[in-house]
């Protein structure tokens, strides 16, 4: 079995989902004007079977206080993390490594987190959905979702709803992506 990857990420209206020194503080709407709540977050966290993410996400995540996973097993890439020092996480040297074992496990669907795996991960042509939140900010500069890929990669707009806070979140089904087609 091959999992079919679902992304599910906040970023600016300039398109970044985290500033250079990795903050996520921009992403919290702060302009009096209602609260988006969690954004659907904890409903798709509950539709996923496990995640994939690298280590520089991860590392953003791990020091929170409370794990937002659901008890989903939470795959990680990367070359320099001891696996004996992150016990609730599994890690793999590899993007091949990561993803033969979750295909190996039988999972299906699978939250891919973070710019670099997302952009490696759609170019395999693994993701089938993107759930991109865009918050009414603008930072000038940090870390961007895309980047260069292989090809170009169609999308069939699935639904936009305008949050709380006026959060905009736009959800996309991948019709194509360039390493393949999407299932």
């Amino acid at each position: 079995m091959t999992f079919t990857g679902h992304v599910f990420l906040g970023l600016s209206v300039d398109g970044f989902i985290a500033r250079l020194d990795d903050g996520l503080d921009f992403l919290e709407v702060t302009d009096g004007s209602g609260s988006p709540g969690d954004a659907g977050f904890t409903d798709f966290v509950s539709s996923v079977d496990a995640l994939l993410m690298g280590s520089g996400t991860y590392r953003v995540i791990a020091p929170h206080a409370e794990w937002p996973y659901q008890g989903r097993p939470v795959h990680v890439v990367s070359s320099t993390l001891d696996p004996d020092d992150h016990p609730r996480i599994t890690v793999h040297r590899t993007l091949d490594e990561a993803v033969a074992a979750l295909d190996a496990a039988g999972h299906d669907r699978v939250y891919v987190d973070g710019g670099q795996t997302v952009r490696s991960v759609l170019a395999r042509g693994r993701v089938q959905t993107l759930t991109l939140s865009r918050v009414p900010v603008l930072v000038g500069e940090g870390h961007t979702l895309f980047g260069p890929l292989p090809a170009d990669v169609h999308l069939e707009h699935v639904s936009t709803e305008v949050l709380g806070g006026g959060m905009v979140q736009t959800t996309y089904r991948v019709l194509g992506a360039a390493g393949g087609v999407a299932r």
